[in-house]
């Protein structure tokens, strides 16, 4: 198969029937042999009969319907687990993504040997509030920066295409679909590209999501990943080092009041009890806090990667 499409979805009950007929007849027109999947992610509209209805009556559509809304992360983890398709594309279901970008996602892929291609919105309307492009500006050059993948400028696109080997190998739950470019950049599938696509307008309903909350969001998310590329498989590098400066400051520095103490004994120098000086429950509190900083990191490395069942979704039917 050439094209598993895979489209994530949240309330999308009149958007669903267009796109999938735009993508239907951009794969036609050439040529591909595809396949398309719709993840409903608790939508509490029609979507899902929609997507039923299709799958009833054309074999290339297939869907999946979860219980209750996990997100869009789970949404695409789900979708990527069946995918037949050398190349999977991604793109979101409120026809903002432009199917017609596909042939060229896929000829990048497969001709040009990139491992990902992110799409790249450069024609965002301008009637996109401040909340929405000051948050998605910054959010994404600080993502640049921390992932060392300098020549993406759109992270959080949801037009992508990957090569099959990437979804197969990468994990992404959580809200981690922000960074799919650096997850893959971890795993190893390191030449990744952009496309400029067409951006157009919102035809039905609104925005599911809001500029500030992913701007929080995403750095939390930016930061979790990177101590999980760059300490995950080694916590004790962390948290022992921590916890062994804290331990080791805190041990001289009662080491000093003590001797301090000690050399005013012998010299008759009157001194107050050293449990009145505040710098030696300082000193104490570091040294507890540095012991408790490398039993964790003891502690995490037998609990790392090790989570049981963060990847486990009630689906209710498929399609």
């Amino acid at each position: 198969m050439d094209i598993s499409v895979v489209v994530p979805l949240y309330n999308e009950e009149e958007s669903i029937p267009e796109l999938y007929a735009w993508i239907e007849r951009v794969m036609k027109e050439h040529g591909f042999t595809y396949e398309v999947i719709f993840v409903n992610d608790g939508s509490t509209d029609r979507s899902w009969d929609i997507i039923e209805g299709l799958a009833a009556s054309d074999n290339h559509v297939h869907g999946i319907k979860f219980r209750r809304n996990y997100g869009k992360s789970p949404a695409l983890y789900c979708g990527f687990e069946i995918v037949k398709g050398d190349v999977v594309i991604t793109m979101d279901a409120d026809l903002q993504d432009s199917p017609d970008e596909i042939p060229e996602l896929y000829r990048m892929i497969k001709e040009d040997g990139y491992d990902l291609v992110s799409g790249y919105k450069q024609n965002r309307k301008q009637g996109d509030p401040l909340s929405k492009t000051i948050p998605t500006k910054l959010f994404n050059a600080t993502a640049r920066k921390v992932s060392g993948i300098h020549n993406l400028h759109d992270f959080n696109c949801g037009l992508k295409a990957y090569r099959k080997d990437v979804v197969k190998n990468i994990e992404v739950y959580g809200e981690m679909h922000r960074y799919m470019p650096y997850l893959a950049k971890n795993a190893g599938f390191d030449k990744i590209g952009e496309k400029p696509v067409h951006h157009q307008a919102r035809k039905f309903g609104k925005s599911k999501f809001m500029g500030w909350n992913r701007f929080v969001n995403g750095y939390l998310d930016l930061i979790t990943l990177w101590f999980l590329s760059t300490f995950g498989k080694k916590p004790m590098h962390i948290f022992g080092f921590l916890g062994s400066v804290m331990f080791f400051i805190g041990f001289i520095s009662a080491c000093i009041i003590g001797i301090g103490k000690i050399w005013a004994l012998s010299h008759n120098i009157p001194q107050r009890l050293v449990t009145d000086s505040p710098y030696f429950y300082i000193a104490l509190t570091m040294m507890i806090i540095g012991t408790q900083l490398f039993l964790t990191g003891f502690v995490a490395d037998l609990v790392s990667r090790s989570s049981q069942g963060r990847n486990e979704y009630q689906i209710e039917k498929t399609v």
